[in-house]
């Protein structure tokens, strides 16, 4: 942090959003520790909202790196991250951000078998995925751990968000995924992956708009503000059509 802003601290930064929160709100999303799987299109904008609000912890996990093709939607990316690993870029971002937030990041495949330990100490775990077993798999362990899972999509100009606790409908539930009930071997995984249609298109509001809605998502879920989206609600849109923003229950 550059000389002349010490001092100034983590209550000036987010002294603009204290008329929405209380003190005591706030001090919970800062002793917070939540996981972001993923650091792309929706990862990026979850990211830096949730620095930018002011939570205590982020650990980041991503497998990627940075090209061409994700400058039209991923914030983190830019000229000087191309070639460099989407978690360990999105960990200086928050430093630059807000440096009183603690990071983690893991520039690793999240799988069943890091699963626990990546999100085993959070309070939320936040979807930025773009894969259907992947997020399987955390659905459950999240599940599993009693985490509330934040769930975003995207596909062209549409986006969704839920959220699932131990309590609600599960993520596999409320898709009717074949994997409901099944262990995740090969032929379960593969009719998983034959729901997948190729790589989908994008364009750039809409992972951020889904990323800036998980965020508050996390930050409604551990201060006790608003209301919450929970499965099986779903927050969904189209950006092409303003009046498609609806909160509908399947």
């Amino acid at each position: 942090m550059p000389t002349r802003y010490i001092g100034m601290g983590y209550w000036e930064i987010i002294s603009r959003q204290m008329s929405i929160v209380t003190k005591s709100q706030q001090t919970r999303f800062k002793e917070a520790e939540v996981t972001v799987i993923g650091c792309g299109g929706i990862g990026g904008s979850l990211i830096e909202q949730l620095a930018r609000m002011g939570v205590g912890k982020i650990n980041l996990i991503d497998k990627d790196i940075f090209d061409l093709s994700n400058l039209n939607r991923q914030l983190i990316s830019g000229l000087e991250t191309l070639g460099k690993e989407k978690s360990y870029s999105a960990k200086e971002r928050v430093r630059n951000v807000n440096p009183y937030v603690e990071v983690n990041a893991f520039n690793e495949e999240l799988n069943e078998e890091n699963v626990e330990k990546v999100i085993g100490e959070s309070d939320v775990v936040l979807d930025a995925l773009d894969n259907l077993v992947t997020r399987v798999i955390v659905s459950r362990a999240a599940k599993k751990l009693k985490i509330p899972y934040v769930h975003g999509a995207i596909h062209g100009t549409m986006g969704q968000v839920s959220v699932f606790t131990p309590e609600t409908k599960t993520y596999e539930e409320m898709f009717q995924l074949p994997s409901i009930d099944k262990e995740l071997d090969e032929n379960t995984i593969k009719d998983i992956n034959s729901l997948n249609r190729g790589v989908p298109p994008v364009i750039g509001p809409t992972p951020n708009i889904v990323g800036c809605l998980e965020a508050f998502e996390a930050f409604k879920l551990i201060t006790g503000v608003g209301e919450v989206t929970y499965s099986p609600k779903l927050l969904s849109f189209n950006i092409l059509d303003l009046s498609s923003f609806d909160v509908i229950e399947l």
